[in-house]
């Protein structure tokens, strides 16, 4: 389903796993069903903000390397030098 983008299997999967015996799965299912639509259009559309979320992460650990040890200027340069 996920690497060929098959999210019309979705819903046969999610009852699947519920009518097994596999606990740490059917807890999986439920936290599915919360973000029901994201997860399916996530399986189904050919678009990603992957690259989006990755650059989010860099600057995020940047951020928290230098936290309270470095000015704003500094942080910049490191994120300017690191693009």
């Amino acid at each position: 389903m996920l690497r060929n983008l098959e999210g019309e299997h979705l819903d046969g999967w999610l009852r699947t796993v519920e009518e097994s015996d596999i606990y740490d799965l059917r807890r999986f299912v439920l936290s599915i069903k919360r973000d029901y639509e994201a997860v399916k259009a996530g399986l189904t559309l050919s678009w990603s903000n992957g690259q989006t979320e990755g650059q989010v992460n860099r600057l995020k650990l940047l951020q928290r390397q230098s936290y309270g040890r470095a000015s704003f200027q500094l942080r910049r340069r490191r994120v300017l030098k690191a693009a």
